[in-house]
């Protein structure tokens, strides 16, 4: 039973990517922003937020793919995880990616998650709460977390691929459509 977490920086594509990756793996896909944001961008508690990832964990039958990152989890999401994707693209990419996203769902006005009523407004694109600042903020962070605990003794168990560039990232997906068909 594979259980695998895509993590990296806002934008990086880790939805699209992960949820790809459960379908061709024929895997469960929790995405943990859907768990975690509440009508009206209010945030779920911890506690509830937890108990909702041990509840999706649960239903994972033959294996799971939890998209996001949430580092206050990693003691819930991580007890059992076997392989970490970490999508690392340059900030540029990210850049990019992060005001292209935040136009097309503003225009789009679409519920971001299913189990909310959240939307991106031209508001929220620019204010305080820009998922665009977030990104620029953590760009770097994040790089430095995830290299510090790449080397970390309690996560040694973890097998870490680390994806760099777009290219990268479209040839895994790619080779595990040719590793399953050869199956």
């Amino acid at each position: 039973m594979k259980k695998i977490n895509v993590v990296g920086t806002s934008a990086t594509g880790k939805s699209t990517f992960s949820r790809a990756l459960a379908e061709k793996l024929d895997l469960h896909y929790i995405e943990l922003d859907n768990l975690f944001w509440l009508d009206d961008w209010q945030e779920c508690p911890d506690e509830v937020f937890f108990a909702k990832i041990e509840s999706e964990v649960q239903k994972a039958i033959q294996g799971y793919v939890i998209d996001g990152n949430y580092t206050r989890t990693i003691p819930v999401k991580w007890v059992e995880i076997d392989t970490v994707i970490w999508l690392d693209l340059p900030f540029p990419v990210n850049l990019y990616r992060s005001v292209k996203r935040a136009f097309q769902r503003t225009w789009s006005q679409r519920d971001l998650w299913e189990n909310s009523n959240n939307r991106e407004s031209f508001f929220r694109m620019f204010g305080r709460d820009s998922m665009i600042w977030w990104m620029i903020k953590t760009h770097a962070e994040n790089r430095k977390k995830y290299l510090e605990m790449m080397r970390m003794p309690e996560y040694q168990h973890i097998q870490w691929i680390h994806l760099k560039t777009p290219k990268q990232v479209r040839h895994f997906l790619a080779q595990l459509a040719v590793e399953k068909s050869c199956v």
